[in-house]
């Protein structure tokens, strides 16, 4: 019997992981935040009053075996002068799928059949009106996801505008997982909106099992500079109730400087830096792989190297 994997996380970092996990023995169940009011999801929103399909649009397509034509349609965005400019096809079937099934799961289980998914992806949620918020060291308040993300200032507290009614499959995934784990990508647009949820919380208090952190390459402006792994760490558990990190995979590819120098010069972004002895007072595992690679002028994790050194954590004596 395969190992079971809870995922959680939104945003092009958990669908570029799924990439490389979907090929090794586990059952992947990926949990994907919904808060999402940007772009052709936040139109979708808008118009149907619905919750966020953007992410879970990307997850499918990452975890799904159809070939590449099938994909690149679900990633097709129109570039037009009408109403449709902006929208991705793959959103524009979640959206239409919810109106049948009235249900966003049974939509994402359609899509999934569909497109032959051999994997679950569940909302964080389907409340239908989920507002992320945050106040900044400036005591602002912000409210909606693109809003935080595109603030300057430094983000002191994540939280909803209303506590979301988590998705019950979500609950009985993390409890009866043999690993948890948070997935690169932003903080706080995409893992936190997760780990905040109350019920989740609650869920991560009464299992013993493994929580595993994938550490970002790369700091993030306006919410993350500065910061090493230890600092992500740290932030994550301060969101956290009685469980902390068990174990954190970080990156330690030595990188060309010229890719180095052009993100901090064209998006105010520096590597992520290793620091062992603040994981040891953290009693955090730190395994250390080099797991990052270039493509298209991008720093990426390899992720099938990274979906291995999970593979190989899971299957521990």
């Amino acid at each position: 019997m395969n190992k079971k994997v809870t995922v959680l996380g939104g945003g092009t970092g958990l669908s570029y992981l799924l990439k490389g996990l979907k090929n090794f023995p586990v059952d992947i169940t990926s949990v994907i935040t919904v808060s999402d009011n940007g772009k052709s999801t936040g139109k979708l929103r808008k118009e149907f009053n619905t919750p966020a399909v953007g992410d879970i649009r990307k997850v499918i397509t990452s975890l799904s075996s159809k070939d590449s034509t099938i994909k690149q349609l679900m990633e097709y965005r129109f570039q037009t002068s009408s109403d449709l400019d902006g929208h991705a096809i793959g959103n524009l079937i979640l959206t239409a799928l919810l109106d049948i099934t009235g249900s966003l799961d049974d939509s994402i289980k359609a899509l999934s059949n569909l497109l032959d998914v051999n994997h679950k992806v569940l909302p964080i949620s389907e409340d239908s009106s989920l507002t992320l918020m945050c106040t900044t060291e400036k005591d602002e308040l912000i409210e909606g996801q693109k809003e935080i993300s595109k603030s300057p200032q430094k983000i002191k507290k994540i939280f909803y505008k209303e506590e979301p009614h988590v998705t019950p499959e979500v609950i009985e995934a993390i409890k009866t997982s043999d690993l948890i784990i948070f997935s690169m990508g932003s903080l706080y647009t995409s893992l936190l909106p997760n780990i905040i949820c109350k019920e989740v919380q609650e869920a991560l208090n009464e299992t013993s099992t493994p929580i595993m952190y994938l550490c970002n390459a790369m700091t993030q402006p306006g919410e993350t500079d500065n910061f090493t792994v230890a600092d992500h760490v740290k932030l994550i558990n301060s969101y956290l109730e009685k469980r902390k990190i068990d174990v954190v995979i970080a990156g330690n590819t030595k990188l060309d400087q010229k890719i180095i120098e052009k993100y901090q010069t064209e998006e105010t972004k520096e590597k992520v830096l290793i620091d062992k002895e603040e994981l040891e007072k953290l009693e955090t595992e730190l395994i250390e792989v080099d797991t990052l690679s270039i493509i298209d002028n991008v720093i990426r994790h390899n992720s099938l190297k990274l979906s291995n050194e999970i593979f190989s954590y899971l299957m521990r004596d």
